[in-house]
């Protein structure tokens, strides 16, 4: 008999963080709430609207559930330390979504399988299985690092499909939809804000030494060589092309954003928080100048209440309506099914919200607010976590990506900063963003995984 290798005193011992089969008990006994949650959503909608039960879509909402939990069933086996939080939050956030869209769609008085709230259940199904994808295919967050620079290509590709004729399609005045025909099927931009996540953390992870070591000091603030100002720049430039080519304000901001933070996290440097500001800052002021369409999301948000801005082609009637919306709901809302949100136009997509603000008070956005907060709380935590740099910013990016969408969604919404027709994570109408974000959230889930299982050394 061989003797076991001995360690030296000073010598730690490898230790793996192994959680037990119990996460995934919890999580099923949340996802069993939350859909829970979500047919009493539907019932009650169409109790308030229509006096009755209808139940071909509790039966389509019944088969989004069971497609939910295969979804959990397939990670008890392939991701059992997975956080137990993130898929109840965000199955709870896509019914109430599609409880949210079925009310708009009985106040239009569209039915049947051409209605927006079918379509959103069909979406959801195709989101929740390329989640599960995601979930089968990745067993390894660290796999991505080798695709960096191919993410990269993949993100700017993306970007650049809209621009491409015959294939772009334009939507509301932006350019961001691609299509075949006559429809505008999907977004691409919805799936380069993940490649790009991707590009970024394997970028900084390469070059950070350069990024946060080098450089002179002004005012005690340490900052960069222009020669190392390149990745920047170029972002820069890409958020400047998008709000000059898509006329999509709302994107430029969430990549540029999205870049920001991580390169912030990646070096500690705040000089790379003040460049970035003021050249986003300088980049808008300039397009509020040169471009019409920008110049008016800043006009109505300054002067909403004017009535040559309400009344004007383009004007500021959305944004008040959705503000009456809001005042209307109070602290408790009207009920489901007895306000009247279809008075604010696309209540089912950019004003979602709004909607649901008038519906369920002041008190149903603090509890949907809260459910992001967890959710972008949990990613967070679980990209500090892990041992690996690469894996934190990426954690950190994607949780970040969820959280600076919905400040610009719903402080546009709000009046806080201008509106710039985002779609709210999770509950707003459209393919793309559900099924990005269910990406998100199965990304996050396999970094949590992985995170659990890794080695530690224990001294």
């Amino acid at each position: 008999m061989t003797d076991a290798p001995r360690r030296s005193p000073g010598q730690g011992r490898v230790r793996r963080i192994h959680l037990p089969q119990k996460l995934r008990n919890l999580e099923l006994f949340l996802l069993l709430v939350a859909c829970g949650i979500n047919a009493g959503a539907v019932v009650l909608v169409q109790l308030g609207a229509l006096g009755h039960i209808d139940t071909q879509l509790v039966l389509l909402g019944a088969g989004l559930s069971l497609l939910v939990l295969c979804l959990h069933v397939a990670m008890r086996f392939v991701a059992r330390d997975a956080d137990p939080f993130i898929l109840p939050m965000v199955t709870l956030l896509n019914g109430i979504g599609v409880a949210m869209i079925y009310r708009i769609d009985i106040a239009n008085k569209e039915s049947g399988w051409q209605s927006a709230s079918v379509r959103q259940i069909a979406w959801s199904a195709i989101a929740i299985a390329c989640a599960l994808a995601v979930i089968l295919v990745i067993r390894n967050h660290r796999v991505l690092f080798r695709y960096t620079y191919i993410a990269g290509f993949v993100a700017v590709v993306l970007l650049l499909l809209p621009l491409v004729p015959g294939l772009g399609r334009e939507v509301s005045g932006a350019r961001v939809w691609i299509g075949f025909g006559e429809f505008a099927t999907f977004q691409p931009g919805e799936i380069a804000k993940i490649a790009l996540a991707v590009f970024f953390a394997g970028y900084l992870v390469r070059n950070r030494d350069s990024l946060s070591m080098v450089g002179r000091k002004v005012l005690g603030i340490r900052f960069p060589r222009l020669r190392d100002l390149g990745p920047i720049l170029v972002i820069w430039a890409l958020s400047m092309s998008v709000i000059i080519f898509q006329r999509d304000l709302g994107t430029a901001l969430l990549y540029f954003g999205l870049f920001l933070v991580m390169l912030y996290l990646a070096t500690g440097r705040l000089s790379w928080v003040l460049i970035g500001l003021g050249l986003f800052a300088g980049g808008a002021l300039v397009a509020s100048q040169v471009l019409s369409y920008v110049n008016g999301r800043i006009t109505n948000w300054l002067d909403a209440f004017n009535p040559d801005v309400y009344n004007a082609d383009g004007g500021s009637f959305q944004l008040v309506q959705g503000l009456f919306g809001l005042a209307k709901g109070g602290l408790v809302g009207t009920g489901l099914g007895q306000g009247r949100p279809d008075i604010t136009p696309v209540p089912q997509s950019d004003y979602i919200i709004a909607s649901l603000g008038e519906e369920l008070g002041l008190a149903g956005i603090f509890a949907i607010l809260a459910l992001y907060l967890l959710i972008v709380a949990r990613g967070f935590r679980i990209g500090f976590a892990g041992q690996d740099d690469f894996g934190k910013l990426l954690g950190v990016g994607l949780s970040f990506v969820v959280a600076l969408q919905c400040f610009i969604v719903i402080g546009g919404v709000t009046r806080i900063i201008p509106l710039t027709g985002l779609t709210t994570p999770f509950l707003a109408a459209g393919g793309s963003s559900l099924v990005a974000n269910w990406i998100i959230a199965a990304l996050l889930l396999r970094l949590s995984d992985t995170i659990r299982n890794q080695p530690r050394l224990v001294v």
